[in-house]
């Protein structure tokens, strides 16, 4: 593993890592505005998940200067990053989707926040839309929470409905996870705390990591005033039967492993019941892949529990306070109140 000393004395090192597979198409459009970051010090790392397109030969002939980290498989998201991070230097990581567009100033405001306070391991930018700059993506938005059932929800976006950006959420304050689109962690943290768990694979793992970063003492913060554009998608498209079986299998494991036990128990079987009713109510509709993919993903995940669980090797504070944490049902707010955004289900929480 490489050292994480900084490059020079003025400022930490932001090791900006794009983790690819099959995304010369993205790399050729977004590149131009990562490289143009004003940020002084900082290097640019594509990690490589074994990719068939000519990607690695795009980066050799075009950025010469980019740092290229060549897994052996593809590992996905969560692995992908744990194996290629390995070989990167850096004070602050950046775990930056190839999809995604950043101003030239986007660094520094984050860099500025997590400076200013030792308890911040993990923060994101405010994340829009790149194809309509004006509404906040879906990925993040402006930060994400979590409701008493582990139903992930964000500033701007609840489910499938995302806000116009007016503004409203543009200070910066505590959330309860971070996308994986735009994520600032301190690379330290990240190692200490065994990175991203590769059972996910990818979907939700960041909201797991950023769990642990919270049970561990740590603050994950938004900060509105960067601000990046997301395409989203790029991998696994909306509605896929892979990306539905891995969020509900994901989301399952990252409640026990998170939880204290008793907690778990009950909210995870409150959990089944109520994926059952969404998976009946989308093979009515047609959409038996779906009720599929959430059948397989409880037959998964009781297999996890059985045969694959282990503890954390670093001891959580179970009593630590969760912030962006929601003690009620989004679910029930939403689908039962008709309430549309993060304003009207949380309140005035900036």
């Amino acid at each position: 593993m490489r050292s994480f000393a900084s490059r020079n004395m003025t400022q930490p090192l932001v090791s900006i890592v794009i983790l690819n597979w099959n995304g010369r198409k993205f790399l050729e459009q977004f590149l131009p505005s990562v490289q143009a970051s004003t940020w002084t010090n900082k290097s640019i790392v594509v990690i490589d998940n074994a990719s068939t397109d000519d990607s690695i030969a795009f980066l050799q002939t075009h950025y010469p200067q980019v740092q290229i980290v060549r897994n052996a498989g593809n590992y996905g998201f969560a692995k992908g990053y744990n194996e290629g991070l390995k070989e990167v230097a850096g004070d602050y990581y950046v775990l930056l989707n190839s999809d995604v567009e950043v101003a030239p100033g986007w660094i520094e405001p984050v860099m500025a926040l997590m400076e200013s306070d030792a308890s911040i391991g993990v923060c994101q930018p405010k994340l829009l839309e790149y194809h309509n700059k004006a509404v906040f993506e879906y990925a993040g938005a402006a930060g994400g929470w979590l409701d008493y059932l582990g139903y992930p929800f964000a500033k701007g976006r609840i489910f499938d409905v995302n806000e116009t950006d007016h503004g409203q959420y543009d200070t910066a304050a505590p959330i309860f996870w971070a996308s994986g689109a735009a994520m600032f962690v301190r690379a330290k943290l990240y190692h200490q705390l065994g990175g991203l768990d590769p059972f996910f694979f990818a979907h939700q793992e960041e909201i797991d990591f950023c769990w642990r970063v919270q049970l561990a003492g740590y603050q994950v913060y938004a900060c509105p005033q960067s601000v990046v554009y997301h395409v989203g998608g790029g991998t696994l498209p909306k509605g896929n039967s892979r990306k539905v079986f891995l969020n509900f299998r994901n989301n399952l494991i990252m409640m026990a492993k998170n939880m204290p036990a008793g907690m778990a128990t009950w909210k995870i079987l409150y959990r089944f019941w109520l994926d059952a009713i969404s998976a009946v109510k989308s093979l009515l509709a047609g959409e038996g892949t779906y009720f599929v993919a959430v059948f397989k993903a409880h037959i998964a995940f009781i297999g996890w529990l059985l045969f694959k669980r282990k503890q954390s090797i670093f001891p959580a504070d179970k009593s630590a306070r969760l912030q962006g944490y929601l003690h009620k049902s989004v679910v029930y707010s939403h689908f039962v109140k008709g309430k549309k955004t993060f304003a009207e289900i949380v309140g005035n929480k900036s």
